[in-house]
């Protein structure tokens, strides 16, 4: 008897597998490796990654800005209808003056159309800013605005890519992701970039946030803001199958196996990564709910931001830096528009006035409130589109794109107050002096952040790649 179990165990070792068996084996396998790849991304990223990827690294020099939010317009704002001032357009309107340095200006159908809105001066700066941005106009001696911005095309997938990934192709890091691979974050129960926006999603959407071919812990976690609900602002954090004392012990039971296994191999960097990650899951489940909470805040600071929801954004901004978040890009959005500026085609009048509404307090609060927090220093604000608008009419009340002049600013850590940089011509046509390139703008920003746009490179597919491209210089004009 015995003898016939021991013979019947060895046939069931080493019987023959059938064709479904191999199969069926074949597809588990495929499976287990996806699994791998998802464990270990680091191989087909094409770099190794440090043990915690997201922990603070020494930057290249002294930083003068620790945080970035940036504001991101998509759409493109029109220069001459909100911060770049040109009463020139009331006295040719409707013409098509020699003087307009563009042929296809010249030739445009409708000629120049003055700015609907009323301007005024602001601030002991005396800077002319459009009705539609009142409260921005309050805080024009704390900002830095760059009136010769230009970028390479006028056409809003491309131009956005340009302005978030520094390429016209959407298979780059974005600029929060090399920040973030740079310096890493200040807060390991949060992600070290957030991405957020009023319902739709920029054009692009996650190649504006994505890591592209850097390894995936410098990617940006999008938040979507119509979403309020702090136990639920990000996907997929809570565990509804264990408590929260199961999975600690889950947690520290594979922590000890893993730990284990590590010890054998000796050093295995996916492996660090992969425990990294889990733990930080973990964490978040807590630390996520709790900075997204805005009832927390006083009824007074909820009123100095606003109800839209864009000023919600700007007051969750503050939180997550306040948290020792890197970097945060709030998106806006209305009506679920992901390129909202570009109603500007149509109606400058209400589409301007309408967005300008709906993030004007919000930003101007943003800036308060900072400031007095002792946070105003410490964190860079990066204001702008994708490009502007043309001074000539489309139409009866629209203007067309325009990629050749138009206005971004910056606020906060490193840069000088109650400034204007660079100037494009009487129209407001054309950068026509001190011109910033779009990788002028992002050397910049990396160079307040205490990051040499040169020497921040990751090298992937046989190239070194950055942020930059093969060009930009640092505007030192706008440096405080």
């Amino acid at each position: 008897m015995q003898f016939e179990q021991h013979e019947a165990a060895f046939r069931r070792a080493v019987r023959l597998h059938s064709r479904r068996d191999f199969l069926s084996g074949l597809g588990a396998g495929i499976g287990t490796i996806g699994l791998a790849g998802m464990l270990n991304p680091t191989r087909a990223l094409g770099g190794p990654m440090s043990e915690s990827p997201l922990l603070p690294k020494r930057p290249h020099f002294r930083p003068r800005a620790k945080h970035v939010i940036q504001l991101f317009m998509p759409g493109g704002p029109s220069q001459v209808d909100t911060f770049d001032y040109k009463p020139q357009l009331a006295k040719h309107a409707g013409k098509r003056p020699d003087s307009v340095n563009r042929k296809s200006l010249r030739d445009t159908k409708n000629g120049l159309m003055p700015s609907p809105f009323s301007f005024r001066q602001y601030g002991q700066t005396g800077k002319w800013v459009s009705d539609i941005f009142p409260h921005v106009g309050g805080c024009v001696d704390d900002i830095s605005f760059i009136h010769s911005m230009h970028t390479d095309i006028p056409e809003h997938a491309g131009a956005m890519m340009m302005m978030n990934v520094g390429a016209l192709q959407p298979n780059r890091p974005s600029m929060g992701a090399w920040l973030v691979y740079g310096l890493g974050t200040e807060n390991q129960n949060l992600p070290g970039f957030v991405a957020m926006s009023p319902r739709a999603q920029p054009r692009g959407t996650l190649a504006n946030w994505g890591n592209a071919f850097l390894p995936g812990a410098y990617a940006g976690s999008y938040v979507n803001l119509a979403e309020m609900k702090p136990d639920a602002v990000m996907r997929d954090l809570k565990n509804t199958h264990l408590s929260t004392p199961e999975q600690q012990r889950q947690i520290h039971l594979l922590e000890q196996l893993n730990r284990k296994h590590l010890a054998r191999l000796e050093k295995d960097q996916d492996l660090e990564a992969s425990i990294a990650a889990m733990e930080m899951a973990f964490r978040m489940q807590f630390s996520v709910p709790e900075v997204f909470d805005i009832s927390k805040e006083s009824q007074a600071t909820r009123d100095l931001y606003g109800d839209s929801e864009f000023a919600k954004g700007c007051l969750l901004s503050r939180r997550l830096i306040e948290q020792g978040v890197r970097v945060v890009q709030l998106s806006l959005s209305i009506d679920g528009y992901d390129i909202a500026w570009d109603t500007g085609h149509e109606n400058i009048v209400d589409g301007h006035a309408r967005l300008a509404k709906a993030c004007d307090q919000g930003i101007a609060a943003l800036i308060h409130d900072l400031k007095a927090r002792g946070l105003f220093d410490d964190t860079l604000i990066v204001w702008g589109g994708e490009f502007g608008r043309a001074p000539t009419s489309e139409g009866a009340k629209g203007r067309d794109h325009d990629h050749y002049g138009y206005t971004n600013w910056l606020a906060g850590g490193g840069v000088k107050r109650g400034f204007s940089y660079g100037a494009t011509d009487e129209f407001g046509c054309s950068a026509v002096e001190d011109r910033v390139h779009v990788h002028d703008f992002h050397a910049t920003i990396l160079h307040l952040m205490g990051l040499d746009h040169e020497k921040l490179t990751y090298r992937y597919s046989g190239r070194d790649y950055r942020l930059t491209d093969v060009s930009g210089k640092v505007v030192e004009g706008v440096l405080a």
